[in-house]
């Protein structure tokens, strides 16, 4: 029994997956966002219990049959990964290559979920129910690839929310439908299928390097990305390189905070994020205030409110926050703005947008953000530092918000056609955060051009 020469394994706290041995047969494989904490739980309480005397520890909450292999088992191996997400993947594919005998599931295949990577020209990237999957119904499934299956629905679908981030694919869209591009495209998650601005070819890498990533070889796609970067540098196509130069530092410092947010489905003991995995909250390149401020409440807090101002010709004036926190859009803390100032008929866009960050600042129950995204240039930049400014000026220091020197001010430049062409602001702030800047900009665009509408159909 391994458990009286635990203290000879010198397990990290990192994330990672782990495995149980009896002699050379494996036993078990498990996740962990921390495999030092994960193994340990294993062991919790007297080392000589039996499954009905063990009451409330580690390895007796997870029945008899763990508590037997346990017992059995004389030795344990490890793997790190750099992310939870890695950990997450190559334990579903660990386990579906080995057939480990502990790892027995609860429920049938058909419970669970799969990813699907379909075999077409554009290959779609899809989350479908085992039920769905094996039906005789489904279509997909002679000419697809699949990974799985993952017991938790939250688990998988969080964990592809990051991998799109890094590789944006195809889901729902259909290749070349469309001038303007699907929601996807707009918010650049999709790279432009739709809009038939990239090539099979090209699509085709980016469906490659997800099979690897989820194959557990994330190795192979850094070494494929850095040949295809020095390749396209030789070109001098440096802005094609400059995003393969974001893919690998974004697979290098994988951000899972979501994944965390869940970790005891994810396989580890109750520990607060930034302890269970440090390296997911690392900021490279982040200096001074900048780290007390963004940090203050820890990196899974984050929270980016993002305006806009939709008017026609100065009628009907409305404002729009939108919010990004926890790693997604979080649509309850919306706010909508009917201008009612004296530049709010005259298409003054700063004026008005001064307006509304005055009465936002007048809510402090609705919490402070960490980063505020404004559609514009440098003035409505500026706007935003004066409002800022002004909350805390004649105030004595313990009075004053706690906000002053905290919120990073992004500004977001449109090109003709209405996409973001250049980003004004911290640059670290920027390269960090630049998905959900981009996202939580074009859901402000969206939602303060609805509600102006909702308010034009009121008079007409």
């Amino acid at each position: 029994m391994i458990s009286q020469d635990l203290k000879q394994y010198k397990l990290p706290d990192k994330p990672g997956v782990y495995r149980f041995y009896q002699g050379k047969n494996l036993l078990y494989i498990g996740k962990a966002t921390s495999l030092k904490d994960r193994v340990r739980s294993y062991f919790a309480g007297d080392l000589g219990e039996t499954p009905a005397s063990a009451g409330s520890s580690g390895v007796a909450k997870r029945g008899p049959k763990i508590w037997r292999m346990v017992e059995i088992a004389d030795r344990i191996e490890w793997q790190e990964t750099d992310s939870v997400l890695e950990a997450l993947l190559l334990e579903t594919e660990l386990i579906k290559k080995h057939q480990p005998k502990y790892n027995s599931r609860e429920k049938d295949d058909k419970s669970y979920w799969y990813v699907v990577i379909t075999d077409e020209d554009y290959p779609r990237v899809l989350s479908v129910r085992g039920k769905e999957l094996f039906s005789k119904s489904y279509q997909l499934k002679a000419k697809s690839l699949r990974f799985g299956p993952f017991p938790y629905a939250t688990e998988i679908k969080e964990a592809l929310k990051i991998i799109r981030k890094i590789f944006p694919y195809r889901d729902t869209c259909v290749p070349g439908a469309s001038l303007r591009g699907c929601f996807n495209r707009q918010i650049g998650l999709c790279p432009g299928v739709c809009t038939s601005e990239i090539s099979k070819t090209d699509y085709r890498k980016i469906v490659r390097n997800i099979k690897l990533l989820f194959s557990g070889k994330k190795q192979e796609i850094l070494r494929n990305l850095e040949k295809e970067m020095k390749v396209l540098a030789k070109k001098q196509e440096f802005e094609k390189a400059g995003k393969i130069r974001d893919q690998i530092f974004a697979l290098n410092h994988i951000r899972d905070v979501s994944l965390l947010k869940n970790n005891g489905a994810i396989g580890g003991a109750d520990r607060s994020p930034t302890s269970a995995c440090p390296q997911c909250f690392a900021t490279q390149g982040r200096r001074g205030s900048l780290e007390v401020g963004l940090h203050k409440n820890s990196a899974h807090s984050i929270r980016i409110e993002a305006y806009d101002i939709a008017h026609l010709s100065g009628k009907k004036t409305v404002g729009a926050m939108t919010v990004w926190q926890d790693g997604e859009l979080d649509k309850s803390e919306y706010k909508k703005f009917e201008l009612r100032g004296p530049k709010a008929n005259q298409a003054d866009d700063p004026a008005n947008l001064r307006e509304i960050l005055e009465r936002r600042f007048n809510h402090p129950g609705w919490g402070w953000p960490d980063i505020i995204v404004v559609d514009g240039n440098q003035v409505q930049v500026n706007v935003v530092q004066s409002v800022i400014g002004g909350l805390t000026s004649g105030q004595p220091l313990e009075e004053r918000p706690p906000i002053s020197q905290k919120i990073a001010i992004i500004g977001v430049t449109k090109d003709a056609k209405h996409k973001a062409s250049k980003l004004l602001g911290d640059q670290h702030i920027i390269h960090d955060y630049h998905r959900a800047i981009i996202e939580v900009n074009a859901e402000a665009h969206r939602f303060a051009i609805s509600y102006h509408r909702k308010k034009m159909r009121e008079i007409l």
